[in-house]
């Protein structure tokens, strides 16, 4: 037995504030769980006798290849379950199963093609990613541990956006609290009661994501999904793949961009800052997810609302949607960003206590993000188009901030300005970026009736 039927879905008949509120919601809780992963790692490594600096510095390296464990996640998860929406939207349930199938298929094989051919090259990409002879040690432990649990990072957190366009948003929550939790639970044991120390870090980090795959996992197999994961039988469709692959493009090349970006950034600061500069910079991009991630649990709690009702022909709610994400999304950015505003070297402290990296953390946390309250807007507008299929207008405005904007200004600032000039790099950025995504974003709600394909 598959779905319940279009007309029986609340995504296209609940008042949209309601439905984003609910679904917004719990993906917001479980995104700021989930941004604890990363960053509970760098507060117990930067405060663990021995490790300190160096070993923020050594995770700060190995983020860019995190990044695309992440990235493969949200191409088949995020393409997947955009097209899941749509299907479920148009009454095509049984066509909705299918894509659930073959977006699991790729996304394990994918896992376990990231396994073999990180640990076979994984100290020239770390060489390659600016790790620094001093650095590697600590990166080379962390990161070969954190590859052999790609599989699970990847399947569970791929199938845990379709949780919630299944219309389960408290379970896709759940999932990321079941796996932070288990990770800030066996961080100090692991790091401190064993010693274990960077490799320790990172086995909490996969026991974690093994449990959240073993529990997104069991939902589609059990009784409280409305589409059910067939496995036995399952087979690969082509033409299913590659429209997932194509809706999942522009989430996937963010990711994508945002790890070149962190490795351009962490070579032009190991040239003008070095590790300190690094170090400094990891603490600064920590705070940040923290940050942004109320933004991202609301751009997934409003993504199925507009996928449905585009997917139903029912516009004006497709349009209440995206106005009220940015108005959301802007607000509780702005929570985030008074705080940094108030209490820099405080925040900067909780990862580290030692006086120059405290100094230099403060200071960067202040410039880095003298803009921020922009991307709120930014990745609504840009998700907005993702989320009607409209998938090359949505890279675009995706890759704007740190493809076109950001990734030049940092190598151009640094040239003329050193690390001043790196710093100052991301709010002119995000000035940009906010001008170019409104101007795209207006035009097309205006304009949806028309520019919206059929897909």
């Amino acid at each position: 037995m598959i779905a319940p039927t279009t007309a029986q879905n609340p995504l296209g008949i609940e008042p949209i504030p309601r439905l984003l509120w609910r679904f917004s919601l719990p993906a917001i809780v479980g995104m700021m769980v989930n941004a604890l992963y990363n960053v509970v790692d760098r507060i117990y490594i930067g405060n663990a006798p021995g490790l300190g600096a160096n070993g923020i510095a050594g995770i700060t390296i190995s983020f860019p290849i995190m990044i695309i464990l992440l990235a493969m996640g949200v191409l088949f998860g995020i393409g997947g379950a955009t097209l899941f929406s749509i299907r479920l939207g148009q009454g095509r349930d049984s066509e909705a199963a299918i894509v659930l199938q073959n977006a699991v298929i790729l996304l394990t094989t994918t896992g376990v093609v990231i396994i073999i051919a990180g640990l076979l090259f994984l100290e020239p990409l770390l060489a390659a990613f600016g790790a620094s002879e001093q650095i590697m040690p600590y990166a080379k432990s962390y990161l070969s541990v954190i590859l052999i649990g790609s599989i699970f990072a990847i399947t569970s957190m791929g199938m845990n956006h379709f949780i919630r366009a299944d219309g389960s948003p408290k379970v896709a929550m759940l999932s990321m609290f079941l796996g932070a939790g288990t990770n800030i639970i066996l961080d100090p044991i692991f790091i401190y009661g064993f010693g274990w120390g960077m490799k320790g870090a990172a086995l909490a980090t996969i026991i974690s994501q093994f449990f959240s795959f073993i529990w997104v996992l069991s939902y589609f197999l059990g009784k409280r999904s409305r589409v059910k994961l067939r496995l036995r039988g399952a087979r690969v469709q082509w033409p299913v793949m590659k429209m997932i692959m194509s809706l999942g493009i522009p989430p996937f090349s963010m990711q994508l961009v945002s790890s070149l970006l962190n490795v351009i950034l962490n070579k032009t600061l190991m040239a003008h800052g070095g590790d300190l500069g690094i170090s400094a910079m990891g603490i600064v991009n920590s705070l940040q997810t923290l940050l942004l991630m109320p933004v991202i649990g609301i751009n997934q709690g409003v993504q199925p609302l507009i996928s449905f009702n585009f997917g139903a022909k029912k516009f004006d709610r497709v349009r209440e949607a995206a106005r009220l994400g940015i108005i959301f999304s802007t607000a509780v950015v702005l929570v985030g960003y008074t705080a940094t505003r108030i209490w820099p070297r405080a925040m900067v402290a909780l990862f580290n206590r030692e006086a120059n990296l405290l100094e230099l953390g403060t200071y960067a946390l202040t410039r880095w993000f003298l803009l921020t309250p922009l991307i709120g807007m930014q990745v609504i507008a840009g998700s907005f188009f993702q989320a009607i299929g409209r998938s090359k207008t949505s890279l675009l405005l995706i890759l704007s901030r740190q493809g076109l904007f950001l990734i030049p200004a940092i190598l151009l600032f640094a040239r003329f300005y050193g690390l001043q000039g790196i710093l100052w790099a991301a709010p002119v950025s995000d000035g940009l970026s906010f001008l170019v995504t409104s101007t795209f974003f207006v035009w097309g709600y205006k304009n949806l009736e028309r520019i919206a394909p059929e897909i």
